[in-house]
Formats: C-alpha cells, sequence, structure tokens
C-alpha cells in the first residue's frame, strides 16, 4: 500500500537555509518520498508560531496524514507549543544540544541567527570581496590583479567555471578568478600567455560533451558553437591540454556545484574561510 501524501514543513526562526539544506540531504534517502515542501522561516513570535500551527493543521487535514516537521527554532516556549501541532516534529536542537552540551561541559547560548548572521565583520566583508572579485575577474574579463586570485578556474565556455567561482566566494570568501580556453588555445596546444605566470593557482573544468551540446544549445540553439562535433572537438582539446601542462582538472558532468567546490579547495590547498 503506497503512504499517503504529506506535507513537509520547515520551520525558522531566522532564514532557515541550515535546516533546509540538512532536511534535503536527510529526505534524498528516501527514494519514494514526494510531498509537498513547505518553509516558513522567520518565526519569531507567539503570533507567527501560532500561524504556522494553523496552516501545519489544516494540511494534517488535507492530507489525512500527520504532516513531518522540522524545526530549528531556538525559543524554549515557541518549541514547546509547536509540539502540540497535529503532526511529526522533529526539533534539530532537541535532538542535538544536550547531547553536545554535556559533552563539552557548556551551556547552549539560545542565540537566533548566528549560523547565517553577519558574525565576525571582517569574515562577512572577506565573502563580500571575494564575491567581487569572482564577478570583477569572470570569464578572463580582467587581467590586472589576477596575482591576487587564490586560484583561477580555466575550460571550454559552459563547463561551469562561474557558479563554482560565485560558489567558492560566497561559501568560503575564496577569491576564484575564470579563464575561458579558445580554439586559438587549442590550435597551438598552449595556455593563454596571461596565464603563464599563474600556473600553480590554475584548475581544469572538463564535461561531457553530449551535456555540454545541451547546455549549449539552450543559449544558441542551432549553432556551430553548440553542435555536437564542435563541443566534442573542445572538451578533448581541452583535457589534452590539461594532461600535457599537468594541470589538476575535475568532470563537473554530474557533480554539484557543492562537491566540486570542496574538491577543488582540497586538492589546491586553498585556505577557506567560514
Amino acid at each position: 500500500m503506497a503512504n499517503p501524501a504529506r506535507t513537509l514543513f520547515i520551520l525558522s526562526d531566522h532564514t532557515g537555509i541550515t535546516l533546509e539544506h540538512l532536511v534535503k540531504t536527510l529526505i534524498s534517502q528516501f527514494d519514494d518520498m514526494c510531498c509537498e515542501r513547505m518553509v516558513l522561516p522567520f518565526l519569531d513570535s507567539p503570533e507567527k508560531i501560532e500561524a504556522a500551527l494553523r496552516e501545519i493543521d489544516a494540511a494534517a487535514r488535507e492530507d489525512d496524514a500527520p504532516p513531518v516537521v522540522f524545526s530549528s527554532i531556538v525559543d524554549d516556549v515557541l518549541r514547546s507549543r509547536l509540539q502540540q501541532a497535529d503532526a511529526e516534529v522533529f526539533d534539530i536542537f532537541d535532538t542535538f544540544l544536550p547531547r553536545l552540551s554535556a559533552a563539552i561541559g557548556v551551556p547552549s547560548s539560545g542565540h537566533v541567527g548566528l549560523s547565517h548572521g553577519i558574525g565576525d565583520p571582517n569574515h562577512y566583508d572577506r565573502r563580500v570581496d571575494a564575491v567581487n572579485f569572482a564577478l570583477n575577474f569572470d570569464d578572463g574579463s580582467r587581467l590586472r590583479g589576477l596575482d591576487e586570485a587564490d586560484l583561477i578556474l580555466i575550460g571550454v565556455s559552459r563547463s561551469g567555471k562561474t557558479p563554482t567561482c560565485l560558489y567558492l566566494a560566497m561559501q568560503y570568501a575564496v577569491r576564484a578568478a575564470n579563464f575561458p580556453l579558445t580554439e586559438d588555445d587549442f590550435l597551438h596546444g598552449r595556455l593563454p600567455d596571461a596565464l603563464h605566470a599563474h600556473r600553480e593557482r590554475l584548475f581544469g573544468l572538463t564535461i561531457a560533451p553530449d551535456r555540454l551540446h545541451r547546455i549549449r544549445e539552450e543559449r544558441r540553439p542551432g549553432s556551430g558553437y553548440a553542435s555536437l562535433a564542435q563541443c566534442r572537438t573542445e572538451v578533448s582539446a581541452a583535457e589534452d591540454l590539461f594532461r600535457d601542462k599537468t594541470i589538476p582538472f575535475l568532470d563537473s558532468t554530474a557533480v554539484s556545484i557543492e562537491e566540486l567546490a570542496i574538491e577543488i579547495m582540497q586538492r589546491v590547498g586553498v585556505e577557506r574561510y567560514y
């Protein structure tokens, strides 16, 4: 018998970003779980909690099954009220904080929103600076100042360089630039002149030609740039260049940006900031 449809609620007294990532990871382990997901952030008052409870109770009646509720609400009074919902409630802080407090011998502070607040202004400014750097040095648009990059991603157009650079900047304050490889580079079998002085900071991205073909077709349908033959030629030439110049590289075809970022930092030895 199939499981009844259930609504999944993610409740937080701040943005809910951390909890949403955790829940996504947890439910990925259940292949057949399909449910409507409701994210309710900034539930920081009794009035907002009562409104959330009304939504939860309405979903229980509509689904004819208790909703699944994940909560990262800190306030004890609000958490206690939430436990009265007609739902299966998973309180993240109840799950981890008591044991963690006992293990380290320090009581929890009960502060709201520290994981995604500005926190240390210096760390926050470093992240903003890294994002600006990634935007300024996107796709080889600027050369002066390239020596300030923590790393430089290279690869064919649409292989995932820009989103990976921005993720590295936003999450870890890494100054990441990216530079495209072109047919001229492949024709002569050499790196662009601007990159010779930065060999130790280069990292390559490659991608399956058929995947690249689909991505480019969305951008320039029916063009030679997007043709499968062109994609195969460019990818093959880029990988040959990486091997010839002993530049480490990764295949981005079936790997998330998060995974790419972590492995790149691990292999290059870039310091990460939080």
